[in-house]
């Protein structure tokens, strides 16, 4: 049950911020958009350091393994397959006209969703991973610290909820049709993190690997697009500002909770 609600509590952020729709009049603030955006690359940047790549690292090490290793081809495996998704699923970026991904004759708002969908396998796959390594035991990685990370993936979902939902209904979308796909772009995190989950109790070996290939996806995710997104145009000092206080948030959560 303890894994039920962890996994959970990402899904349940999102949601949370799907519904600003319909206590918001009009789209996000400018200055708050680049914000939030740049307080979910803080979040998404610390999870990865202190959730994911020193676990790594540490497990590593008492595997006896190359304390490096692991994190070292996990990372870069996980740049890859975003780098792999980027390019395969189409998808719109917030404030951009030109589609990315393979040509595909999808409407915008579906893309929209699909361009948040994509951000969110990474932070279930962590989730996951973390929570795979908690059930496991021996690995350095406390239950608390797994609702850490959940907790602080939830948090930053917040805003992407209502980031999602928001534009939608700008584009001529209900309210109720905007919060569902808002709600919908997040299911994925709780899929992608079973997944995880089955697939790392089968080897319980390439957890290291597992971990820092989450990070690599999520460092992906925040470097491709969520600090390109809060630094352009005017006030990018706002987007520093978020991911400052981001930062700090979810590294405060995961030594105090860890």
């Amino acid at each position: 049950m303890e894994v039920f609600w962890g996994l959970a509590i990402p899904f349940i952020g999102t949601t949370l911020g799907a519904a600003m729709v319909f206590l918001m009049k009009n789209k996000i603030n400018n200055k708050i958009e680049k914000l939030l955006l740049g307080f979910a690359s803080g979040v998404m940047i610390a999870a990865s350091i202190w959730s994911l790549i020193i676990p790594a690292i540490d497990m590593a090490e008492e595997q006896g393994q190359i304390a490096w290793l692991p994190a070292t081809v996990g990372f870069l495996l996980g740049i890859c397959f975003l780098l792999i998704l980027d390019s395969v699923i189409p998808h719109l970026h917030l404030n951009n006209s030109k589609p990315e991904g393979i040509k595909a004759k999808l409407k915008k708002t579906t893309m929209m969703v699909l361009a948040v969908t994509l951000h969110n396998i990474p932070e279930g796959m962590a989730v996951g991973v973390v929570f795979a390594g908690a059930i496991t035991g021996n690995t350095g990685i406390t239950m608390a610290g797994a609702f850490a990370l959940a907790i602080g993936i939830a948090i930053q979902n917040f805003p992407e909820g209502a980031i999602i939902s928001m534009p939608l209904k700008s584009e001529g979308m209900s309210k109720a049709k905007a919060f569902l796909y808002g709600t919908l772009s997040g299911i994925v995190e709780p899929i992608a993190a079973v997944i995880t989950i089955l697939f790392t109790n089968t080897v319980v070996s390439i957890l290291p690997y597992l971990l820092a290939f989450a990070a690599g996806a999520m460092i992906y995710v925040v470097v491709e697009e969520l600090i390109p997104e809060s630094q352009s145009g005017e006030h990018s000092n706002i987007g520093t500002i978020g991911v400052a206080i981001g930062f700090v948030i979810m590294m405060i959560l995961d030594v105090a909770l860890g």
